[in-house]
């Protein structure tokens, strides 16, 4: 019964310290969850991104500043000068382009599928509130960065959409971000200057 008792406390000490690493840091999964803790407590967010939308034939490619408040979110593009300028809001049960003043409805969001327009706040989303399936550590580019996968759990792996979310393992940052449908990437998001608010 002793021995028992001794074996429960040798472990019940040894656990805490398997979610760190030699280095003193935190292992992905643990690291992941306080970031998402974060990204749960804060007002919103603001950054710089660049958004690829691969259409199979098609890809286009824009850049812009993004705020986001829970309630909204606002793009502001700066790329390509075509439609510099042009200021789409997107808010729960639809979304509208402005520009020079003029507003266009682009109507709800639908539930089948993701336009570019609707991209980040899917990201942001996916970071605070989608099922995490795995987090790792991974070099990109010569930087470890911390990648995690969130999917849908009823699904297989591949299946539905996807999100893959790279972020600064110290700050939190997000750094990039990918949506995947049915195992094809559909959509890239290059963040800077991500700060949460």
């Amino acid at each position: 019964m002793v021995r028992k008792s001794l074996l429960m406390c040798v472990l019940m000490m040894i656990l805490p310290l398997c979610a760190c690493r030699a280095d003193g840091s935190t292992a992905p999964q643990e690291r992941a969850l306080a970031i998402r803790a974060d990204y749960l407590s804060a007002d919103g967010c603001t950054a710089q991104v660049t958004l690829t939308a691969d259409y199979g034939r098609r890809v286009y490619c824009y850049q812009g500043g993004v705020t986001a408040n829970g309630q909204e979110t606002v793009l502001t593009l700066t790329a390509p000068e075509e439609v510099a300028g042009v200021v789409a809001r997107l808010k729960n049960g639809g979304s509208a382009l402005e520009y020079d003043g003029a507003v266009v409805e682009t109507g709800p969001l639908s539930d089948d599928g993701l336009t570019p327009l609707g991209a980040v706040p899917a990201l942001l989303e996916a970071a605070r509130s989608a099922f995490m399936d795995s987090s790792t550590l991974e070099s990109v580019d010569g930087q470890n960065l911390l990648r995690v996968l969130c999917r849908d759990p009823a699904l297989d792996p591949g299946q539905g959409q996807e999100f893959t979310l790279w972020f600064d393992p110290g700050s939190g940052a997000l750094l990039q971000g990918e949506l995947s449908l049915d195992g094809h990437r559909v959509i890239t998001c290059q963040f800077q200057q991500f700060t949460l608010l």
